[in-house]
């Protein structure tokens, strides 16, 4: 959300944005809805102000006079009713809109569809095979680590059972991502992953994704698709301390992801599946442009040096914004070579927010002037599996079936230097 002063002042550049972005919002309408807001709420409180006098009068009064005053309260009560009816629906409808006006990208993020995806830099080579290469379903097939046959039957679709070596991998990949961040000073969390309404609304994922989301209507409860949301909301309604800022989380949970729309699409093997683990960063900071770009970069960096730590080529990439999402500022994606596919596949999405999440969800920190201000968030992937198994399996296959595993994640799987 912005703040309706910047809207008021920026139409033209927010009507820019949403055109950039692909979103349906009408900002005429926004500000002509908040002009009525502005004037019912002027003439409520004058309303109540002349009925408040009117009531310190009447005492005073002759009995006449009273009676005429009274008759006059009573009326002005009655179009204070009015008022404050009408006053609700604007005020319903003003709240249903800027809930749709998205944040202005950054001056520097590429313009247009996916295809203005800009490559800002490339590490490493993929892997050259004197043989032919199998893709990470056959090689978990092969050495048992994968059934997905019986996910589809437990399950439905996109679903899976991961089994033996396959659970290490998971698990050992997601245990080093942990120790990375603990070691730069991330505080660790266990999120939950059932919230409510508030919680998806506040972090932008409501009412644009709604669809995205299982819902639990019994409980009016939602799965988190990321423990992004958890981790934002975590301070909601809070006031914090400058000097505790910036605050680092990293946050481990599940995620769910209905992925309606993407029918037929990326179905084969573990890229794109309904539920998943996820280590989640996440960085609360004070309102500095310059502090937010240096902390979007350090999350970036932290992501990347996981990638090689498991010694996998990957690349980042600048999002243009017809593919950034409502309340995104700047976005980078880290992809990761994955030789069945014959292409990056996406495995990291980084992105800053400004103020956007932090008004919605009213998380703001006092200033060392003693003013408020809202504080800036942002957030990466530290590492998602099984999607990463699928690049860790594929890059590290010998011609002999086994499968070497990085130095890096050998301890958080009993020391093994090859799975075969």
């Amino acid at each position: 959300m912005l703040d309706i002063r910047f809207i008021r002042a920026h139409a033209e550049r927010i009507k820019e944005a949403a055109r950039l972005k692909g979103i349906e919002v009408d900002i005429d309408r926004l500000l002509a809805v908040d002009e009525r807001r502005r004037e019912l709420l002027q003439e409520v409180e004058a309303l109540k102000q002349r009925r408040n006098e009117n009531s310190r009068r009447i005492p005073t009064l002759p009995p006449e006079e009273r009676e005429r005053l009274r008759e006059e309260t009573r009326q002005i009560g009655e179009t204070i009713r009015e008022k404050e009816a009408e006053l609700a629906a604007v005020l319903e409808e003003f709240h249903a809109l800027m809930l749709l006006v998205p944040n202005p990208p950054s001056p520097d993020t590429p313009v247009g569809d996916e295809s203005a995806n800009r490559e800002v830099k490339r590490v490493g080579e993929p892997p050259s095979f004197a043989f032919p290469p199998k893709n990470h379903v056959e090689l978990m097939l092969l050495h048992d680590m994968l059934d997905v046959e019986r996910g589809v039957k437990v399950a439905g679709s996109r679903s899976y059972f991961l089994k033996n070596d396959g659970v290490l991998l998971h698990f050992g990949v997601l245990r080093l991502a942990l120790d990375l961040l603990r070691e730069r000073g991330f505080t660790l969390m266990y999120v939950p992953v059932l919230v409510n309404a508030f919680a998806m609304e506040g972090t932008g994922y409501f009412p644009l994704g709604r669809e995205q989301a299982y819902h639990i209507p019994e409980d009016e409860k939602y799965l988190v698709g990321t423990a992004e949301v958890s981790l934002v909301a975590y301070h909601a309604e809070e006031i914090l301390r400058e000097e505790d800022l910036p605050l680092r989380y990293a946050g481990i949970s599940e995620a769910f992801r209905r992925e309606v729309g993407s029918a037929g699409r990326d179905t084969f093997g573990l890229y794109r599946v309904h539920q998943f683990s996820k280590v989640e960063q996440v960085i609360l900071a004070p309102a500095d442009e310059d502090l937010s770009y240096r902390l979007h970069m350090e999350l970036l960096e932290n992501a990347e040096e996981l990638l090689r730590r498991l010694e996998l080529p990957y690349r980042v990439v600048q999002i243009a914004t017809g593919d950034m999402g409502q309340g995104q500022v700047r976005k980078h994606d880290i992809e990761t070579w994955m030789p069945s596919r014959g292409a990056y596949g996406e495995t990291h999405s980084c992105s800053t927010f400004h103020d956007f999440q932090a008004r919605r969800l009213k998380i703001r920190y006092r200033k060392s002037d003693g003013s408020l201000a809202y504080v800036y968030t942002l957030n990466n992937t530290a590492i998602a599996s099984p999607r990463i198994l699928i690049a860790l399996l594929e890059n590290h296959q010998m011609e002999d079936g086994r499968i070497r595993i990085p130095e890096a994640l050998r301890p958080y799987v009993g020391g093994k230097a090859y799975i075969g």
